[in-house]
Formats: structure tokens, C-alpha cells, sequence
């Protein structure tokens, strides 16, 4: 199967998806895992609150939706991902747009991987690991890896 990149009332983001391909399947190695099918749509702030309304009942603006399709080894997924949020908290926590966006990206992959963030436990762990493989694409996209 595959990872894929769509959109929903937006353009893509300038980046390698080729990259971004290769980095997201280096991650699913570390956990012994495979990608299924893997769906990131990149949409608006109004596109995701529709469906936060429609299937979670929650009337907020949220960077990131991901619903899981998981069996086994395999890792499947839908994860929609808002640029309007992106590029928002990026600024807003004084990161580059391409560092939050890969943030935002490997959060769901996490998601996907079983990862959660309600309890602060949780959230910290995530950091932890968004930070680390944010690192790994960095490292990748210069041509080595540490």
C-alpha cells in the first residue's frame, strides 16, 4: 500500500513529498510497522471544523484530525491536517511553517502508531517524539542520518 498526499480547498504545501514518503516509512520501521494506507489531506481552518463538528460533535478550529483504520502491522489512516492552523501556530509559537507542518504531520502518524495526548504523561511523550523525528527529517533532508 502507500502513504498519499490530497487537498480539500487548498494548495499543497511546498515540500518533498518524496521526502516526506521516505521519512514517514523510516518512522514506521523504527516500530516495526507498515504503512497500510495512509491518507493526508491538507485543508482549510472552515474544512476540518466541518468535520470536527460533523464526526467528533466539537465546535472549535483544531490543527489536526486523525481517524484510524489500523490492523495489525499495518498502519492506515485519514488524517486531515489544517494549513490555516499551521501556519497560525507556527507563528504564533515562533516556529518556521515547514517545522510546525512536520509537527503536525508526525503527530498523526503517532496517532496512528497508538501514541495518545490527553494526560500530561501523554503530551510530554508526544513532544518528546515529534521533536526526535522532526530532527530525523532534518537530518534526512540534509543527506544523512544520525
Amino acid at each position: 500500500m502507500a502513504i498519499f498526499f490530497n487537498t480539500e480547498d487548498t494548495a499543497k504545501p511546498k515540500i518533498s513529498f518524496i521526502l516526506l514518503k521516505r521519512w514517514l516509512n523510516t518512522i514506521l520501521r523504527q516500530y516495526d510497522k507498515n504503512a497500510g494506507e495512509i491518507n493526508f489531506i491538507f485543508c482549510s481552518d472552515n474544512y476540518l471544523l466541518e468535520i470536527n463538528n460533523k464526526f467528533l460533535k466539537h465546535d472549535y478550529f483544531t490543527d489536526i484530525i486523525t481517524f484510524d483504520y489500523c490492523e495489525g502491522l499495518k498502519v492506515s489512516g485519514d488524517i486531515y491536517i489544517s494549513l490555516d492552523r499551521v501556519k497560525d501556530n507556527s507563528e504564533l509559537f515562533g516556529y518556521s511553517f515547514l517545522d510546525e507542518l512536520l509537527r503536525v504531520i508526525v503527530h498523526g502518524l503517532l496517532h496512528l502508531l497508538g501514541y495518545k495526548d490527553k494526560a500530561d504523561d501523554e503530551i510530554i511523550l508526544m513532544r518528546k517524539l515529534e521533536d526526535k523525528f522532526v530532527d530525523l527529517f532534518k537530518n534526512m533532508k540534509n543527506g544523512y542520518i544520525k
